[in-house]
């Protein structure tokens, strides 16, 4: 079994982020986004963009999933906008949390939350909010085996010829389970049934 790890990024692993998140999104969200924003995920702005996050120095973490010799996902935790409506002080944000589907339940995206989460921690939050897109059920109730729910908060991107609806999920800076046996996902999140 090849031994599975979480580390920093450096500006070096910019291309093998990139590719995760192109292949990724081409994988999960192609019937969501038209062509030209997964164009877009390989282009200039974005090699710039992620050199920026991984460069950005404290408070901003771009950590990735090493499995072997290969990178196979990666997580991006920034402090949250002070300015988003209903933001508490204090709460970090997972930006991005993407693992490549064939390397998919093993492990990767709670170890990455960990160490995001630890890192946001070590910077002084208290909480936890991320985006999803509505459609994506799969990265929902990952979010939600550790406890994190939709908190009534939505907003709706511009794709060009098409528009993706994400929702907020809020939770705490942990990795604990919750019976997902005891969840029913329902358009507006997973819900407890009566």
């Amino acid at each position: 079994m090849a031994l599975a790890q979480v580390r920093v990024a450096t500006p070096d692993d910019v291309d093998e982020i990139i590719r995760i998140q192109s292949e990724t999104w081409r994988t999960a969200y192609a019937e969501w986004l038209p062509e030209v924003a997964l164009r877009q995920l390989t282009g200039p702005a974005a090699r710039q963009a992620w050199t920026e996050a991984v460069t950005a120095g404290e408070g901003y973490h771009v950590l990735l999933a090493i499995e072997g010799d290969w990178v196979v996902g990666f997580c991006a935790a920034a402090p949250a906008d002070p300015d988003e409506p209903g933001v508490a002080p204090g709460q970090g944000q997972i930006v991005a949390l993407l693992v490549e589907p064939r390397w998919g339940r093993r492990g990767h995206g709670r170890r990455l939350l960990g160490a995001a989460f630890d890192a946001l921690a070590e910077d002084g939050a208290q909480g936890g909010l991320a985006w999803l897109p509505e459609q994506d059920v799969a990265s929902r109730a990952c979010f939600d085996r550790i406890g994190w729910d939709p908190d009534g908060m939505g907003r709706t991107l511009d794709g060009g010829d098409r528009e993706l609806r994400e929702l907020r999920l809020i939770g705490p800076l942990r990795v604990d389970n919750r019976d997902p046996r005891r969840r029913v996902l329902e358009a507006n999140g997973f819900t407890d049934p009566i």
